[in-house]
């Protein structure tokens, strides 16, 4: 059924102004604007919808690292097997983390090993799995950008209104703000502007974002999911650098309110502090990339219950994943792609979730050059 959302007819026109402002810029194949999408699930909805394959001569998109799956560090994936490993321990995580490799396998290996890993899909879950299993120590694989930090900040603090002392917390929550700054300071690294992440918004609201605009004089434009909400944004995205300006502005205004979320920025700063650092697959450290949680609530930090080295370990040999999330390649242009590396036995962590954009690009025709 089509909604306003996926209106061909305003889809073409929104095409036909992109296409004039691409002419206006100057644009070309061999010169073209690049904007960078820093949200997995606008990497999947490119794919889905086929919007780079439409897209006038000019434009090209760059595939950022916007999916909190693909830039687990094999290191931490390797501590999470080792709890799980914990004949104590019942494992719960999001399903989507179960095939992200580790240097020694996977949680979904692990399982097949024996380990006791349940998938769940919130972290209130795993609490009723500790309520039903006293005796034994439940452990949440927390991850995510600042979506769903919340939801887990909510459920620590209700673990301890409850006094649920068998809950812990693996956490690898990151933040998308330094993760942008880290890209832009790439060296060599040439982006034209920023498709802001609509679901990360919704949270931290616009404000934390001005610091592209002021201190790197880029473009970013918060969009929504659908195909025209894309289109539309980087039709505003083209219009800002045609003026010659750098602002902050919200497409998705029916969803992100420009302040975020109040109660849910409270929860986060309530349970979670900032790390010095945090290591990206990839990407290596990036500073103040992660959070942490707080001393005040450490009973519930897993890192402190269990023996967690967190080694740094290298992707594989001929992985490029790293390359992909700063788009300096693209997908196909990895030598693994489609061939050692496919959805069924990932190699990257970019081929693991559906907002992965090696896996995007493999399920909607990417083995093709030139699909994206």
């Amino acid at each position: 059924m089509t909604t306003p959302f996926h209106d061909r007819d305003t889809g073409q026109r929104l095409l036909a102004r992109i296409g004039e402002k691409l002419h206006a810029l100057g644009a070309t194949e061999r010169a073209p604007i690049r904007l960078m999408e820093v949200c997995g699930g606008h990497t999947h909805a490119i794919f889905r919808h086929g919007l780079a394959g439409v897209m006038p001569p000019g434009m090209e998109f760059l595939h950022g690292p916007g999916c909190p799956v693909c830039v687990l560090p094999m290191g931490r994936i390797d501590d999470c097997v080792a709890i799980a490993e914990d004949p104590r321990v019942i494992l719960a995580t999001f399903g989507d983390a179960m095939r992200v490799p580790g240097s020694r396998k996977s949680l979904l290996q692990a399982k097949a090993d024996g380990a006791d890993i349940r998938m769940v899909y919130s972290p209130l879950d795993a609490l009723t799995l500790a309520r039903r299993n006293p005796d034994r120590e439940v452990v949440f694989f927390g991850l995510g950008f600042e979506t769903t930090m919340p939801s887990t900040a909510l459920t620590v603090l209700r673990a301890e209104r409850e006094g649920i002392a068998n809950f812990s917390l693996f956490c690898n929550h990151i933040t998308i703000t330094p993760t942008i700054k880290a890209v832009l300071d790439s060296p060599g690294m040439a982006v034209d502007g920023f498709i802001g992440p609509g679901h990360v918004s919704m949270v931290i609201g616009l404000r934390p974002y001005r610091f592209i605009a002021e201190r790197y004089d880029r473009p970013l434009v918060v969009a929504g999911f659908e195909p025209l909400d894309v289109l539309q944004s980087v039709w505003m995205l083209l219009d800002q650098i045609g003026r010659g300006v750098a602002l902050i502005e919200n497409q998705y205004g029916r969803i992100v309110p420009e302040d975020g979320n109040p109660q849910a920025q409270a929860a986060i700063a309530e349970v979670f502090e900032t790390r010095a650092f945090f290591e990206w697959r990839g990407l290596g450290s990036i500073d103040e990339s992660g959070v942490a949680i707080r001393d005040r609530y450490a009973r519930f930090d897993a890192e402190r219950r269990f023996a967690v080295r967190s080694p740094t370990v290298a992707d594989p040999d001929g992985c490029r994943c790293g390359d992909v999330l700063k788009g300096g390649i693209k997908p196909w242009q990895c030598g693994l792609f489609g061939g050692a590396c496919t959805p069924e036995t990932p190699v990257g962590a970019l081929m693991v979730s559906s907002e992965g954009a090696c896996a995007a690009h493999h399920q909607y025709g990417g083995l093709r050059k030139g699909a994206a």
